[in-house]
């Protein structure tokens, strides 16, 4: 980010940081957000804390949105919810809790995986181990190998599974794959922990939650982190949550109570001001459909530019290597070229991309993006 910024070349493209952008290459403020906001602040007589698990009504608010509304009681009763200080702040909730309850446990993680997953989740003693998932050259899922590693981690331990589009790669597992990654999960006693960093980016709020019910529906227990970062475009105000799905009710309290503990030590209180602002959008049927109105938009944008990165790749390298792209979902793909190709792209063409080749499509534009295939082309088949 930093060696973008300074970098004084017009034709400068940035690919690497991972927020999403409008056309104009902005991060905007969403409108049901301003609007909320306004309200907001009118209604708020006290900065006082709310809670140390956050605001009821937003919690509540991510059960439904996540998990679905039409739960039953037994359901419900197993679910506990606490918010977070971002998604990043609900992973490291729950690595603590693992560490807590079972210090000797493997968290087992995709290869590859946000780079951030191991700082998280390791700085808090755990070990971390890879499972295959993405072919990065052959631009496939690597399902097969993924279930082999795992039909060979010890009952008890972790993994960390992205629930909808998958960051780097873009590569989601379909519903079978799913049920199929089930059937591992419960043999072999393994707990999920699911990244929900992106729902609604990549096939609608509905679908890319499929995965995360299944798993919650069919499994005695498991955990999920919530991020609200990017689909209500709150970034700074650091706004997740924890999901904790206990075997019964009083195991859910447990797991609660034992999460409350961890972020005394770590944090105390969470922000409140972005999570009454989700409340509020969530709460009122005029700003939600804005909400879903303006989310559909964001995506609608990544997809487009997927296709015309993809269209303008197939035209100037005259091949189809890079049609996968409009078959991905989220803000990230990679491209499969390596460290050194980045390294030519950026000194060569000002194109910022992370070292193994993830780019955010976000930064993709109907301005741009003729001189980033070229420039692509030009590197790759140099």
């Amino acid at each position: 980010m930093a060696a973008f910024r300074a970098d004084p070349a017009a034709e400068k493209v940035d690919l690497g940081v991972g927020v999403f952008r409008d056309l104009s290459g902005s991060t905007p403020v969403l409108d049901c957000v301003r609007r909320a906001e306004l309200a907001v602040l009118a209604a708020e007589t006290t900065k006082s804390y709310v809670a140390a698990a956050g605001r009821a009504e937003f919690n509540e608010a991510v059960g439904d949105l996540v998990l679905g509304p039409s739960r039953g009681a037994g359901e419900q009763a197993r679910v506990r919810i606490i918010q977070a200080p971002g998604g990043c702040g609900a992973l490291r909730l729950g690595a603590e809790l693992i560490r807590a309850a079972a210090p000797s446990a493997t968290v087992h993680v995709s290869d590859p995986t946000w780079g951030n997953h191991a700082p998280l989740l390791g700085s808090s003693g755990l070990r971390l181990e890879a499972y295959p998932y993405y072919d990065v050259t052959a631009h496939r899922l690597r399902f097969d190998a993924m279930l082999e590693k795992l039909n060979l981690a010890a009952p008890g331990d972790v993994v960390l599974l992205h629930a909808c589009c998958h960051n780097p790669t873009g590569a989601d597992l379909a519903v079978d794959h799913w049920r199929s990654l089930i059937e591992v999960l419960r043999r072999r006693r393994l707990l999920p922990f699911l990244d929900l960093a992106y729902q609604g980016f990549g096939t609608g709020l509905e679908t890319d939650v499929a995965g995360v019910r299944l798993v919650t529906e069919s499994l005695p227990e498991s955990l999920v982190a919530v991020s609200f970062s990017k689909n209500l475009g709150v970034y700074r105000e650091r706004l997740g949550a924890l999901i904790a799905v206990g075997e019964s009710d009083s195991r859910a309290e447990a797991m609660k109570s034992h999460i409350l503990q961890i972020a005394r030590g770590m944090y105390s209180m969470p922000p409140d001001h972005g999570a009454a602002l989700a409340a509020h959008i969530f709460a009122h049927p005029p700003l939600r459909a804005s909400w879903k109105e303006e989310l559909d938009g964001m995506r609608t944008r990544i997809e487009a530019m997927r296709k015309l990165l993809s269209t303008h790749l197939r035209r100037t390298t005259r091949c189809a290597e890079f049609d996968f792209l409009e078959g991905q979902h989220g803000m990230f793909s990679q491209l499969g070229c390596s460290s050194e190709a980045v390294a030519r792209l950026r000194e060569k063409y000002h194109i910022y991309m992370v070292g193994d080749s993830r780019m955010n499509l976000a930064g993709v534009t109907p301005h741009n993006v003729e001189y980033l295939a070229e420039s692509i082309a030009s590197v790759l088949t140099a």
